[in-house]
């Protein structure tokens, strides 16, 4: 089987990184949502936005509300 070392040192540190915090993911949570703040990048929110359309049947539907017909296609 094909190893990649880039995979490999990522596995590596994510490892390191995850037992420096003794395997606490709230502890991990919180150090990465700290990095954030830290960062002072901007942080894009991907909430899901109301009347989002489904891929499969054409009908958006808003949380609360009726469903409507948003295909193209004409009644």
């Amino acid at each position: 089987m094909y190893q990649d070392a880039i995979v490999e040192e990522i596995h590596r540190i994510r490892e390191e990184y995850s037992q420096s915090f003794n395997h606490d993911l709230k502890a991990i949570f919180a150090d990465l949502q700290r990095q954030q703040a830290e960062s002072g990048r901007q942080v894009v929110n991907l909430s899901r936005k109301r009347g989002l359309t489904t891929r499969w049947s054409g009908r958006a539907k808003d949380f609360g509300g009726e469903a409507k017909d948003t295909s193209r296609r004409s009644p």
